[in-house]
């Protein structure tokens, strides 16, 4: 079972590939939704205000994922799907790539305008920090305050995450569990008398 993904921490810093007068500028950017594309294409657009195109793709999902690739005026697949090839090469998602070009005058046709997109969007990708992290699954842990040892005790031994808790008569606890060590912890909680377990959709 995968459980784990890569991501970028922050976003890159601009990169430049340059072909026949063109010049193409490339930048990763770590999103977590779809909303936030539109206000980062915004912000280039201001940015490069004399740019020409404003390509990109994005992906997004940890275990299934759903991405996007934009031409942006250019010939259909010379941009945004070769930006998105670079992410899936990188095997990275929760990411934005966008490649901005300014025209220099000469056509590069169809396989050089590929290679330029591919080429700054590879760029952006060695010039991010790109870390494996692990898909984890939350859990809400319900008890009362006279089983809080038997809890911390499992909790200690599978050295699982305690993300919040509300510890009174009703203990609540919240924990994030590895997925691949998801169902363990979930049968060995289960099992546990007075303890109730849920699990959380995030």
């Amino acid at each position: 079972m995968k459980d784990t993904y890569k991501s970028i921490t922050e976003a890159s810093e601009e990169v430049i590939f340059k072909d026949r007068n063109s010049k193409f500028y490339g930048y990763a950017f770590p999103i977590k939704s779809e909303d936030e594309v539109k206000d980062i294409i915004e912000d280039l657009k201001k940015k490069h205000h004399q740019g020409r195109h404003w390509c990109y793709a994005w992906q997004l999902g940890k275990d299934e994922h759903q991405f996007r690739a934009n031409d942006d005026g250019e010939p259909s697949n010379s941009a945004g799907m070769p930006i998105y090839g670079q992410i899936q090469s990188f095997d990275v998602t929760n990411i934005l790539i966008v490649v901005v070009r300014y025209f220099g005058g000469v056509k590069l046709g169809v396989g050089g305008l590929i290679n330029a997109y591919k080429t700054a969007a590879q760029m952006a990708l060695e010039n991010s920090n790109i870390l494996k992290r692990t898909i984890d699954e939350v859990y809400l842990l319900m008890f009362d305050y006279p089983e809080m040892n038997v809890v911390m005790r499992i909790i200690k031994e599978h050295n699982l995450n305690v993300i919040k808790q509300q510890l009174e008569l009703d203990c609540q606890i919240f924990i994030s569990v590895r997925k691949k060590d998801s169902q363990n912890i979930f049968e060995k909680f289960k099992s546990t008398y007075k303890v109730k377990i849920k699990k959380l959709a995030i």
